[in-house]
């Protein structure tokens, strides 16, 4: 393909190009990913290559099997064969958030209390499992708890050493993507989108966000070699840094450029329909989880994926723009007028 590309005119090569990416698509596991461009000729770089799962780098240590813990206390038919069932008994959801709006006697939030000064083992108060597991006119079995969707607390999935069987409940998004995307070539100058080929309800998974996992030291020499302009693939995986007391040195970097998945071409905008969360199936490991992108509004087939890449909740404010400032192009009725400042 290649021999043939450098011997054939642009038009013909350009074709060959599009042609083999396409084949790589389909190559791919899980649901479909298409490929859709009436703009131009142009086709994704055949550089970028599609992996799985992390790919880790020199540097990057990953915690053992051995310390990966699963919920011992329950099984796949505690009442409803949905596997976990009871949130005071399901070890996975140790460090998940205490559900305070359940705590209705004054001495369990005194205790509580103590816990958020102290630190320690909260199992026992009042927790919820991230993902409903009935649906309903309006939610989707699968899709995210208003107690999850509407906040930013970690999910803690169960993992393959629970006793709560491969249908449990609290496993989603370690199965992978199960909705077909298409990768396509905007109108709008802001080069490549992604988009879902069905209806997304609230708060269904969508895919997570794949790439070479290194150091902070080499994410900051990969951001000296390029520029503001540049395109910039890079997501610190920082979301247990103050917790766990973590040093900047010490974090991990997620860069998505040269490999990764279909969510690379997830466009930025101000009022986004997609949330990245911070996904982990091994509770002792707080510098390696998954980022998963779930629609945080119903998302009609065809409608563009976004998400806010600075990731500001409402009512954030945002610094003055400086001399090499970003425009941002999202075109949302509350855009902020500026990508990077």
């Amino acid at each position: 393909m290649t021999r043939d590309a450098y011997s054939s005119k642009v038009d013909k090569a350009l074709r060959y190009i599009r042609a083999e990416y396409v084949r790589r698509l389909k190559d791919l596991p899980g649901a479909s990913v298409h490929l859709f461009n009436t703009v131009d000729a142009f086709t994704p770089s055949l550089r970028f290559k599609y992996i799985s799962e992390y790919k880790l780098q020199e540097g990057i240590y990953r915690m053992s099997n051995e310390t990966q813990q699963g919920c011992q206390k329950c099984s796949p038919h505690m009442g409803r064969d949905i596997g976990c069932e009871y949130t005071r008994k399901c070890d996975c959801l140790e460090y998940a958030a205490v559900d305070e709006s359940r705590i209705n006697d004054m001495q369990t939030l005194a205790e509580y209390r103590r816990f958020q000064k102290e630190g320690g083992n909260t199992l026992g108060f009042p927790k919820k499992f991230p993902y409903f597991a009935e649906g309903t006119k309006i939610q989707k079995t699968g899709c995210l708890v208003p107690f999850y969707l509407n906040s930013r607390h970690p999910i803690y999935e169960c993992n393959d050493k629970c006793k709560c069987g491969p249908a449990c409940r609290n496993k989603l998004v370690q199965f992978g993507r199960t909705v077909e995307v298409e990768i396509f070539k905007t109108t709008s100058g802001r080069g490549w989108g992604l988009r879902c080929k069905e209806d997304l309800h609230e708060g269904q998974f969508i895919d997570t966000y794949r790439g070479e996992i290194i150091t902070d030291e080499e994410a900051t020499k990969r951001e000296e070699l390029g520029s503001k302009l540049k395109s910039s693939y890079l997501y610190s995986l920082d979301k247990f840094a103050d917790s766990e007391r973590l040093e900047q040195h010490e974090l991990y970097v997620v860069d998505g450029e040269f490999m990764g998945g279909a969510t690379k071409f997830i466009n930025h905008c101000c009022e986004p329909n997609c949330r990245q969360y911070t996904v982990s199936y091994n509770k002792h490991d707080p510098k390696i989880y998954d980022i998963a992108f779930f629609a945080c509004r119903f998302i009609p087939a065809g409608e563009e994926l976004t998400f806010d890449y600075l990731d500001k909740d409402e009512g954030e404010e945002m610094e003055e723009p400086g001399e090499d400032a970003v425009p941002c192009l999202c075109g949302a009725e509350k855009c902020r007028k500026w990508l990077w400042t």
